[in-house]
Parts: structure tokens; sequence; C-alpha cells
């Protein structure tokens, strides 16, 4: 490519990411902002969910067929109720969860979603006209009053239609259906009669009209309800609840600065260490946070607390990705080379190690996609999408101004790229560190720390919270902003160690979680004393009923079935990769260890074990494996170039060589959370505190478990061929000597 083309390309680069950050930021026209365009789950915005269970003794890929066959007919239902951000998803084998954030009548999304047996048309004796797969359409349309529901049957359908009118209108129709005269038609479903409008007249042709002076909502819903057809199974409700936000708006927008802090820092941060090169990083960046949120509104993904947690894993490596290419361009200048072939040759090393890190975290992302749930398929879809950008603007965008500032003559200098006028490369760490020497005393500590930890979690146990138990909620509407603690003062008495958080635009609205369940009665007692306190009546309460887990036995099985099928994968193409199952073994038992720490971390603190902790320990899955492969693939490196070097010398050289890396990486990462920690509300820094954890419990097993644990597996000897010559040479050198 010439230099011409790449500065025309460079040009529309900068045009389309700052005109990207000007939508994302303002909208523009028909378009709205990103905070707008996309979706929340559950537990950003609260909404309504409802698990259905499918009555069937079907097995394998019939039951399969079915369940995707039923999940497609409850989909079409939930988003033709016009009910934005709604998820239709099938838990383990029989199980159906309907996620509909932002609801605004919540019972009434439960009671549509909830009517699940087949749709019939039947006369008022009973008998069956038509049923739900004679149904073509049903949309609402109005005559400037009212609103009406307008029909269309298919062929047979029409038919079967006309019949069933000719006999309602015959006045031979005996009527056995309480409420209904001779002359209708009942629309029935799960045996509930949802309309029995008239029949005046013979209707052919297949099409109809229901009329009776429908509201907007009332048509919108009914005609819902007949469009979504039959459904093939019966399912039943398992659970169904009403859930607010675990943010809500304010917290929202609070978050949303927080990041955006956040992101600013990593920028400066970029420019103090990597100065130019810092500059070109920080444009791939804006880049890739524009990508990232369009392609979720695109893609129509439903932002969840995991899916942040996947999104600030994503930052982190997209920042990754450009510091293991600087520091490779700034090793190859530093050998002597001039700038611009040191740019080609720093980005051909790098893009090895770059692949071979986010490949690795990609197939972790798919299988916790195909065999994870709800949340877990949040996570991996977001993690997915941060990935594949990252790759593009790293490999893409990074290196096409990079070679432009190569091929300058004002800035094709040592100073620009980050070396020394004496080439030595700038960095923030210069020491070198003996790792493998001192291995045992890590080994140690990290055993020492685990055992601790399991300790306290069989004498103390777990801290499970609400998510895990299931419990009581009370949601009451106390029309201003009162302060958390004085809802907690005012029902201390009853001693039910309550979660309280806000809800409403403006923290009108409170939501009260105990684990303990409380009966009718005893739900009634908290109201009386809230109304006490603040005035309010039965208007007020919006929501009080009992929970079951939304963390099941069966969801958190599915959970750690993803990430163990997700190890076995990465394991599979580490040893694939790099040639060796030492490889492999070291960086899933790294993952293993930060699970087991995490565990233990929760464990001796007291930490609330709840979805915030599934976040955390997905990310590690992710993040821990990310630093492993980038200092194995260094340790792979040095092995075929340093062949004179013992095991020991390359493990540590290559530790050392990439720590700037590692620590810098790291530091990005946490500088997302550190604001979002100390801005926004309590609830929020339960799911950040543990990702925190997570993210310096991955760093440390990548420099001081991993490494060393492949050293030992090697049995602690040299693993270069040549040595292995050199010692088998030697050896019969002294025997001939001997004879």
């Amino acid at each position: 490519m010439n230099h011409t083309l790449k500065r025309v390309l460079a040009f529309l680069v900068l045009v389309i990411t700052f005109f990207a950050w000007y939508v994302s930021i303002f909208g523009i026209g028909s378009i709205s902002s990103a905070k707008d365009a996309l979706k929340y789950g559950l537990d950003i915005n609260g909404g309504v969910y409802v698990v259905m269970e499918a009555q069937t003794d079907l097995e394998g890929e019939e039951l399969r067929s079915l369940m995707d066959q039923t999940r497609a007919v409850i989909d079409n239902r939930v988003n033709q109720m016009g009910v934005a951000e709604s998820s239709v998803t099938i838990e383990g084998d029989k199980r159906i969860r309907v996620e509909i954030p932002g609801a605004e009548d919540a019972e009434e999304a439960i009671n549509a979603v909830g009517r699940t047996a087949q749709l019939q048309f039947v006369l008022a004796d009973g008998t069956l006209v038509v049923d739900g797969s004679n149904v073509e359409d049903a949309q609402v349309a109005t005559d400037g009053a009212n609103y009406k529901i307008q029909l269309q049957f298919n062929d047979e359908g029409a038919s079967l239609f006309e019949e069933g009118t000719r006999k309602a209108i015959s006045g031979e129709v005996t009527p056995t259906i309480d409420g209904m005269t001779s002359n209708q038609i009942a629309i029935i479903l799960d045996d509930e009669i949802i309309v029995h409008p008239n029949v005046d007249e013979v209707i052919s042709g297949g099409r109809c009209e229901i009329t009776g002076g429908y509201s907007r909502e009332e048509a919108t819903t009914t005609a819902a309800l007949i469009r979504g057809g039959a459904l093939p199974v019966e399912l039943v409700e398992v659970q169904s609840s009403v859930q607010a936000a675990s943010i809500g708006a304010d917290a929202l927008d609070k978050s949303i600065i927080a990041g955006a802090i956040g992101i600013l820092i990593i920028f400066l941060l970029m420019l103090a260490f990597y100065g130019l090169l810092g500059l070109i990083a920080d444009v791939a960046l804006m880049l890739y946070v524009a990508m990232f949120i369009w392609s979720m509104s695109l893609f129509d993904v439903v932002l969840t607390l995991p899916g942040i947690a996947a999104l600030i894993l994503s930052i982190g490596m997209a920042v990754d990705a450009n510091v293991i290419i600087f520091a490779r361009i700034k090793e190859e200048i530093s050998a002597g080379k001039s700038i611009r072939v040191a740019v080609n040759a720093g980005f051909k090393n790098a893009l090895t190690t770059v692949l071979d890190a986010q490949i690795t975290t990609l197939i972790a992302a798919v299988v916790l996609y195909e065999v994870g749930t709800t949340s877990v398929k949040g996570f991996a879809l977001t993690l997915m999408i941060g990935i594949i950008i990252s790759i593009f603007t790293a490999v893409i965008i990074t290196q096409l101004f990079i070679s432009l500032l190569a091929e300058s003559k004002k800035f094709a200098k040592n100073k620009f790229f980050g070396v020394n006028e004496d080439g030595t490369p700038k960095q923030f760490l210069h020491k070198t560190f003996a790792f493998i020497k001192h291995r045992k005393v890590f080994y140690i500590i990290s055993v020492a720390f685990i055992a601790v930890g399991l300790v306290f979690s069989v004498v103390r146990g777990l801290n499970y919270g609400i998510d895990f138990t299931g419990g009581t909620m009370i949601q009451v509407d106390l029309h201003e902003e009162i302060p958390i603690s004085e809802v907690e003062d005012a029902i201390k008495e009853y001693d039910l160690n309550p979660s309280i958080i806000y809800s409403g635009e403006n923290n009108e609205q409170v939501v009260i979680k105990t684990m303990e369940f409380l009966d009718n009665e005893q739900r009634a007692q908290v109201i009386d004393t809230l109304g006490e306190h603040f005035d309010i009546t039965d208007q007020d309460v919006l929501a009080s009923e009992q929970f079951g887990p939304s963390v099941g036995d069966e969801l958190k099985w599915n959970a750690v079935k993803a990430v163990l099928i997700a190890s076995v994968g990465m394991l599979i193409y580490i040893i694939l990769r790099f040639k060796s199952w030492k490889y492999g073994f070291s960086s899933i038992a790294g993952v293993v260890h930060d699970v087991l720490v995490v565990l233990a971390f929760y464990a001796i603190l007291g930490f609330t074990v709840n979805n915030p902790f599934i976040a955390a320990i997905l990310t590690l899955v992710g993040y821990s494996i990310n630093d492993t492969i980038v200092i194995f693939d260094r340790i792979r490196e040095n092995e075929r170039i340093n062949k004179k070097a013992s095991l020991e010398e390359n493990i540590d050289n290559s530790i050392n060589s990439t720590l700037n890396r590692t620590i810098m990486t790291s530091l990005t990462t946490l500088v997302v959370m550190i604001p979002l920690c100390i801005m926004v509300s309590e609830s929020i820094r339960e799911f950040i505190i543990p990702l925190m954890i997570g993210i310096v419990v991955g760093c440390y097993s990548s420099i001081f478990v991993c490494s060393p644990l492949y050293f030992d597996l090697n049995k602690g000897g040299e693993s270069s061929k040549y040595l292995k010559q050199v010692k088998k040479q030697t050896k019969q050198n002294k025997k001939k000597k001997n004879d």
C-alpha cells in the first residue's frame, strides 16, 4: 500500500471515529444516542421474568427440536406485544426463561407469556372451528375512536372459519360455555377465553375484524396472543417475578460518566507511558469503543452486569494488544534495526502473540455462549464482540497509523517510539527478577491462602446472597428520595438484614429484599410500619411477594459446566498451538488456581456470593488465560532462539520482558473499574470489587504460578534440544575417556 493511500485511509478512520463518538453522545436525526440505542437487561432496567417447563417425555434431538420451536413461538408472542429488550432462552433441557426488561405492566406481561396452551377458535357449544396454526396474522387497526383487531387465516383456515361462522348465525348452536350466546365464536388460550365476539354474517375470504371498543393496549396484547399461534407442547409456569433494577436510571447515568472517566484515564496513561505511540493507541481505542457500542445495538445484544464485566475485560484486551505491539517494536529498535524495519518486524512478531491470546479467550467465549444460560450467554456474546473488534483495531488500525509514523521523516525517530537515544527501551520497570528461583515461596502463599479459605468455607460457610437463596421482596413508592439508612432504621425491629436499593427515575422507589421468607401477614406488618414512617398507602405498594432463587441448582451447574467445557476447549487449542501438553496443563491449572483464590477471598472476607460472583469467575476465565498465553508465547520463542540458555533463564527472561506489558494491562483494566467503584451505588460496588480481585489474581497467577508450574513439569531441567545434545555428548566423551 502506497503512502498516499495510507494517509487517505487514516484520515477516513479519524473522521469515522469522531463522527461515531458524536452520534454516540448526542445522536443525530432519527439515530438515537448510544445510551438510548442500547438494550438493558433486568439487572439494569428492572422488569419481569417467567420460567416455564415443557410437559413432555421426548429426549435427545426430538426434545431439542421441540424446545427450539416452542422458544420461537414464545419469542414471537413476547416481541409482538411491543415490549422492547425482551429475551427468550432455553434453560437446561425442558425450561424456557422469558425476560422483559423495562416492562411497564409486569403483571400483564407475565399473564400474557404464561398463556401457553394451543390457541383455539370454538363455537358456543365447544365445537372447534380453527386453531392457532390456521392464523397467519393478527394486527391492530383503528377507526379513529376505537381500536380493533384484523385477522388473516390461511387457505385451510379460511374455509373452516367460513363454515364456523355459518353455523354461528344459523341458530342451531346450543351454548354450553358460560357467558356465550349461540352467535359467538370464542378465542381460547390456556383454557381461558380471551375474547368472544359476535358473528353477524358469514365471513369468507379468510379475513375478519374483531371490534368491541378496545383500548390500544388491550388490542395490542390480544393481537399479540393470537399471532403467537399454537405451541407444540404444554408449558407449566415454574417461577415468575417482578424484578427491580439493580442499577436504576440515576445509577446508570453515573455508571456511564464513571466509565467515561476510566477510559479518559487510560488515554492519559497511554500518552504518558508511550508518547506518540500512545496517541495512536488512543485513536484505536476510541474507534474500538464506538464500534463496540454500535455492534451491541446492531445485533440487539442485551447489556447486563456480566456484559459490563465482559466490556471491561475486552477493553483491557484491546489495550493489551496495542501494548504487545509497542513492546515488540521497541525491542526491535533496541536491537539496532531502523524504524521502518523494526515496525514491520515488531508487528510480525507480535501478531502471533496477539492472535494466540485473543483466540484462546474467544474459544472460551464461544463455548460459554453455546452451553451457558442467561447471564453467562450475555457475558460470552459481549466478550466475543469485543475480541473480534479488538483484533481489527489492533492489527489493522494501529498498524496503519504506526506505518505512517515510520515512513515520516519528522517522526521516524527513537524518541517517538519509546526508545532512548542509547537504544534502551523506555519502561517503568527496569529491574529483573528471579521468578523461578523463588517459585516455592509463591506456591506456599497460594496453597496457604486457598487452605485458609477452605477452612472458612467449611466452618462458617459461604455468604450466599438472595440470588442463590430466594426470599422476600417488597417494592414501595415513597414519592421522594429517602436515604437508605432511614428505610433500614424504620424496619430494623423485624431483624431482616435486608438489601435495599433505589428504583424509579428519581430514586423515589425502594426495593427491599431479604432472605427471610415472609408470609402475607408478616409482609403486611412491614408495609404498615413503612406507612407509619413515610406516609404511604396500599396504592404505593408496587410489589410484595416471595421469590425463589434466580440462580438455582440447575443454573449453577450449567455455569460450572460451561466453565469446564471452555477450559477443555482452551486446553486443546493450547496443546495443538504450542505442541506441548505442559503448556496447556499449566494454563488451565492457573485458571483453577484463580477460581479457588477468589472463592477463598469470598469465604475469608464474607463477600456475598451472588450474580456478581458469577461475573467475576467468568472474567477470570478470560483474563487469566490471556496473560498466561502472552508469557508462554514469549517462553516458546526464547526456547527457539536462545538454545544455549537453560529453561530457568528462558522463563525468567520471558516473564521479565513481558512484565511491563502485564502490569500495564492490569492497570488499565483496573482504571476502568475504580471510578465505577467510587462514584456509583453500593450494588455496583458489590459487582466491581470481585472483578477487581479477579483481575489482580489473574495477573498474579500468570507470573507466579503458571510459568513456574511449566518449569516444574519439565522437572526443572533444560528444555532445549541443544542443551540436551550437549549433555548427551559430554556423557559420551566422559565414558570414552574412562574406557
